[in-house]
């Protein structure tokens, strides 16, 4: 929830970039998943869950973008985008995240003038277990913004080289 710096955008605020992150993840559980994500009234402590999509950014913008959150929503979100059961669904929740992982990014990139020719995504990688941390070796800015799925907790996290 905090940034080491805050110069990352053309207007200099962290919170226009943290305002444009949310709003990607918006966009993208709207239009894919049929589910309006919002922002929690009393947000959780750190980053938890089960399920880790994350994408690389390189180019003009580089760092690493995640979408983290609950067994029990990756599966949900699997059904809903995919239209299968929760049992067919259950085998597909990891993919189904790092899938809105890399739309999520790329929604964000495309809400910066000049960025979205300029930065190349990773295909996404998952992460899966119970009891796991995340950290970046990259040196630079943090923003993450937690939302709510359905009442469970959501962490969408750009970090970015300074």
């Amino acid at each position: 929830m905090s940034a080491p710096h805050e110069a990352l955008s053309a207007d200099g605020t962290t919170e226009s970039w943290r305002g444009l992150l949310s709003r990607a993840a918006q966009e993208v559980f709207s239009m894919m998943v049929g589910v309006e994500l919002t922002v929690p009234a009393q947000p959780e402590g750190e980053a938890s869950g089960e399920v880790t999509g994350m994408v690389g950014l390189a180019g003009a913008l580089c760092g690493v973008l995640t979408v983290r959150c609950t067994k029990s929503a990756s599966v949900e979100i699997a059904s809903r985008m995919l239209g299968l059961s929760a049992e067919e669904a259950a085998l597909q929740g990891g993919d189904a995240i790092g899938e809105v992982c890399n739309m999520v990014a790329g929604g964000f990139k495309a809400k910066i003038n000049g960025l979205e020719d300029k930065c190349m995504l990773s295909v996404p990688t998952v992460i899966t277990g119970d009891n796991y941390a995340t950290h970046s070796l990259i040196v630079g800015n943090r923003i993450e913004v937690q939302l709510s799925f359905r009442g469970e907790p959501m962490w969408v996290t750009l970090e970015t080289r300074g």
